[in-house]
């Protein structure tokens, strides 16, 4: 199967299913209107239910393509409705297995489409924000195309990580961050040391959309974390070094559903990027 991501059938599921989810859940939605009408775009959510992606799907303006694990082709109940839906399957073990989701990410963006990947890489089981993997900064430099922030409270009240089906007639908040430019880092910044300033800064937006205690740790990691709370947001027109996340003490230095598998991504960008801006 080519993997292509979203198209004609996930505008008719929206279509459809659009009244569905307004009479079974009150989903309110912020800063639609930071989101341009046509050209690629990436989209970074937290990631707190297996609903985070199909609620995104549903509300959005535009179609959206999503990187999912490859073990959602095993299973014949996801293994067409989800690529059909705008999954790209990505293999976990990485290499060679991983680069048909790269490509086909890259095809969506140059397609002038929007993308979307959890940074985080996987669902929080706790309810707290983690550390940022890199894969949407290194596509967005590869690309040129803006990051927007995306925050989401409320879809793990509805369908928590491990419950079978969600609960009715709960609300949930959608909203869409300040966009965050590439060229404000690469122009300034050894490759590395961008990418990662890059995606701090879509995790403190994150933070501040949400409210939640940021760990400054890779998400499934055993280590100890440093716990943080909410502090304030920097002004997108300060400088840089002003506003520097990537220095900032408070987030360190240095997919799910749909979604899942960003660990995985962010290393076969890392190591595709050459090839990919060929």
């Amino acid at each position: 199967m080519k993997i292509q991501g979203a198209g004609k059938a996930q505008a008719r599921a929206r279509a459809l299913l659009r009244p569905v989810s307004r009479a079974l859940w009150n989903i309110e939605v912020k800063g639609l209107d930071r989101l341009p009408t046509n050209g690629p775009a990436i989209l970074c959510p937290n990631h707190i239910s297996f609903l985070d992606s199909a609620f995104l799907m549903l509300t959005l303006p535009r179609n959206i393509s999503f990187v999912g694990k490859a073990e959602y082709m095993d299973s014949w109940k996801t293994k067409f409705l989800f690529p059909l839906m705008g999954m790209i399957p990505i293999d976990r073990a990485g290499g060679e297995k991983s680069q048909a989701a790269l490509d086909a990410a890259l095809d969506v963006l140059r397609r002038g489409e929007i993308f979307g990947i959890f940074p985080e890489g996987t669902r929080s089981r706790d309810g707290c924000l983690y550390k940022g993997r890199t894969g949407a900064a290194r596509l967005a430099t590869t690309i040129g195309c803006p990051i927007f922030p995306v925050g989401i409270v409320g879809t793990d009240k509805i369908q928590p990580p491990d419950a079978k089906a969600p609960k009715v007639l709960k609300s949930c908040t959608i909203t869409i961050g300040r966009a965050v430019d590439p060229r404000r880092y690469t122009e300034s910044a050894e490759p590395h040391r961008a990418w990662r300033s890059m995606i701090d800064e879509v995790m403190f937006e994150i933070r501040e959309m949400t409210g939640q205690v940021y760990k400054n740790v890779y998400a499934g990691k055993t280590a100890d974390a440093e716990t943080i709370t909410p502090s304030r947001v920097g002004n997108v027109n300060e400088p840089i070094g002003e506003r520097r996340i990537a220095s900032d003490s408070s987030l360190g230095s240095g997919g799910t559903g749909i979604g899942n598998g960003a660990d995985t991504f962010d290393r076969r960008v890392e190591t595709s990027s050459a090839g990919a801006e060929a």
